[in-house]
């Protein structure tokens, strides 16, 4: 099973984040790294990493690695698991900032 999730990086960044999900259904990131020899692609996918609690050879861009949007690929979840993930950690997030 693989799971799928589209997003739009803001590379550069000040800071590492899982932003919002947008109108379109796409998730904002943000990485600190700039978009040069691959760099922001590896941000995007040590953050999503992170955020799912997976290891990083689980995920991969299956399009969009010279764009902003992307569609990323999570080998071994679906994509309601991938979604329920980014929801509970976006409200971990909101607690530790104290929304």
């Amino acid at each position: 099973m693989t799971g799928r999730l589209t997003v739009h990086v803001h590379p550069g960044a000040k800071r590492e984040a899982v932003g919002r999900w947008r109108a379109d259904g796409a998730l904002k990131l943000e990485v600190t790294a700039r978009p040069e020899a691959g760099l922001a692609n590896a941000g995007v996918i040590a953050l999503l990493a992170e955020t799912l609690g997976v290891k990083k050879d689980r995920i991969s861009i299956g399009r969009g690695t010279a764009s902003r949007s992307k569609s990323i690929e999570v080998e071994g979840m679906s994509d309601v698991e991938i979604r329920e993930r980014i929801e509970a950690a976006m409200k971990r997030s909101e607690v530790r900032r104290g929304r």
